[in-house]
This record gives structure tokens, sequence and C-alpha cells, in this order.
């Protein structure tokens, strides 16, 4: 290990010793990592006091900088205004019922055992919602968290490396850094938020076995409230996290991690739903996005069909999202360059509006 004298340096790592230990009395720290914490700032303190510079300073600042940027005791409240949940899950999603069923649950239950006096948290359900591309497995994870009110949070589980890449990596090595646990947290800004599991089907062959490990450590309702990151060494209670894994299938699924899981299968869309999805969900969006208001573009009834579906049979709604969108900036375009302030689109011209989408 190399040292370097640091005494030109010194009054400004003075300045950076007294802002960690600001940062560690203000963060609200578990006992043992607080103690911890001070005998780190103190082996700093030395080091700067000795005018000896190491790579072992870099280390633990380092440290001290990611355990004081947790949001340590930080819960948000739960919506549990069952009515109010339902009604925005429906003008968000159609149909859907299954999943919706199992968040109205969910609340119920808090509700009711605050109500006979219970306090203490109810143990958060880990579900797998489970279809084809398109059916909208990962906005409604986006969706579940504005129900309740809590923060947010994605891992996509398609860039995954190595399950180190989930539970991080210990501080013996160079550049060492916590895992996607660990950084979704500090995202989230709360240790209670709904954690989106992206694509868990997607790991690597090679990687599978390890990272489903961690998944059920994770996943584990006896196991996670002592989960533990390999940077931080420490445990961390995920009991309060709402976990939300999706998958095209469960092929590449361990038995382990599907047994933790409560399933849902995500059905495909009709022609019908997917008009009704269309119409008025994906339209007001597009319009807003393009910059455009509902009396610049009008679809006609009998068009409908021919929106949703273009190219043949799709599952999803996702080749739906893209046409509505070309055809709002196909309408756009008009409007800027002066040739129309409105368009109606009906069976005369719908091959003007659609062609190449």
């Amino acid at each position: 290990m190399t040292s370097d004298p640091i005494d030109n340096n010194k009054p400004g790592l003075v300045d950076e010793l007294a802002k960690l230990s600001a940062s560690v009395q203000a963060a609200k720290l578990p006992p043992e990592l607080l103690e911890k914490a001070k005998e780190m700032l103190t082996r700093l303190k030395r080091m700067v006091d000795t005018g000896i510079y190491s790579q072992e300073y870099d280390r633990i600042s380092h440290y001290i900088g990611w355990i004081t940027s947790l949001p340590w005791g930080i819960y948000t409240a739960d919506k549990l205004d069952i009515s109010a949940a339902a009604s925005v899950m429906e003008s968000t999603h159609h149909g859907m019922q299954e999943p919706k069923n199992r968040i109205l649950e969910y609340l119920s239950t808090i509700k009711l055992r605050q109500a006979a006096g219970h306090q203490d948290s109810v143990r958060a359900p880990a579900i797998f919602l489970v279809g084809l591309v398109g059916t909208g497995k990962t906005t409604f994870a986006y969706s579940l968290a504005e129900v309740l009110g809590r923060k947010f949070a994605r891992i996509p589980f398609g860039g995954l490396g190595s399950a180190r890449d989930l539970r991080g990596k210990s501080r013996l090595f160079l550049e060492a850094e916590p895992g996607a646990i660990v950084k979704a947290l500090k995202s989230a800004g709360s240790f209670n938020p709904v954690i989106l599991l992206d694509e868990i089907d997607r790991v690597g062959a090679d990687e599978r076995a390890d990272i489903m490990g961690v998944l059920v450590e994770l996943l584990d309702p006896t196991q996670n409230n002592r989960f533990l990151d390999h940077y931080l060494d420490y445990p961390l209670d995920l009991s309060q996290v709402l976990f939300i894994a999706t998958a095209n299938n469960t092929t590449n699924v361990a038995t382990a991690v599907l047994d933790r899981l409560e399933l849902i299968q995500m059905p495909s869309y009709s022609d019908e739903e997917k008009i009704h999805i269309g119409r008025n969900f994906l339209l007001p969006k597009a319009l807003k996005d393009s910059g455009l208001s509902p009396d610049n573009l009008t679809i006609a009834e009998e068009v409908w069909p021919l929106v949703a579906r273009p190219l043949g049979y799709d599952a999803g709604i996702r080749t739906l999202e893209r046409t509505i969108h070309a055809l709002c900036r196909r309408v756009a375009r008009e409007i800027v360059e002066g040739k129309t302030q409105s368009v109606t689109v009906n069976k005369d011209n719908y091959k003007q509006y659609m062609t190449a989408y």
C-alpha cells in the first residue's frame, strides 16, 4: 500500500473529516453501525494528524459516505383509503383485476390491524407478474407505488452481470460499492419502497444460479429482515419493502424463487380491450406528449380496430402505443406546417396517417 505525505492538503482533509463526522451525527444509524462509524472516524483523524495518506483513507471515507446516505428509520405511511386506491388503479390500468385485488387485500389487512391497535407493520407480499411483452407488468408497478404513496425504485435484471451486482462487493476490493438493493434504497429515500425486480427471467445462464440464490434470501420473509450486502457488511431489514418481480415466462426462474412469490398471470389483451385502452389511456397521453389538444386529433370509431391491430395479432399494447404516438406526431407536423388545425382519422384517410406505421 502506497503512502504519501499530506501536509499540503491537511486543511482540506480536516474540513472533509469534519463533514464526515457531521454526517455520522446527523444520520440515524443503527447503534452497532454508529459505533463502527465512530471507530472509522478515529482512524481517519489519526491519518490526518500524522500527515500520512493511503488508499485506506479513501476506502473508509467512501464507506462512511454510503452508510450516512441511506434512509435509516425512514418509512412512508401507506395510503389506506381502499376506495381511492381502487379508483386510482382503475384510472391507470384497464382490467388486471387479480393484481388489483391483491393490493387492496394487503391495504385492508394493514387497516384492520391498525384499527385493532396493532401498530406493527404487516409484512409486504412479494408479487410476481408474468406475461408477454406489453401486457402492463412494469407500468403496473409504477402505478402501485403511486396508489400506496410509497417511493419507487427499479432494478433491471437484464443488465446484471453477477450476484455481486445485487449484493455488493467486499470493501477489500478496490472500487468496491454496494449492490443494487442498497442503491435502490438510497434512490428511493425510504426503507419501505416498492422495488421493481424487472425481467428476472433475463439473467444470463452462467450467473443464473448465484443470482437466484440472492433472490431467495431477498424474497424469503424469514430471511429478508437481515439481508446482508457485502459492501456494507451490516444486515438490512427489508421486510417492509414491497417487491414486484416481472418476467415474460417462468422457464428461467428457479423453483425456490417461485415458491417465495405470489404469481399472477397477466393475460393477453383482446382487440376490444386494446381499443378501450387506446381510446381512454394511450391517446390522451400521446396528445399531451405531442403538444396537441383533443380538438386537434379525432379517431373515428370505425378506424379503432385498424389502430388496435395494424400489423396483425399482438398480445400487448406496445405496438398500439407506438401507432398512436406516430399518428399524433404526423398530425403535429401538419399543424406546424400550416396545413391544418385539426384532423379526423377515418376510413377515407387512415392510410395517409398510418402508412409505414
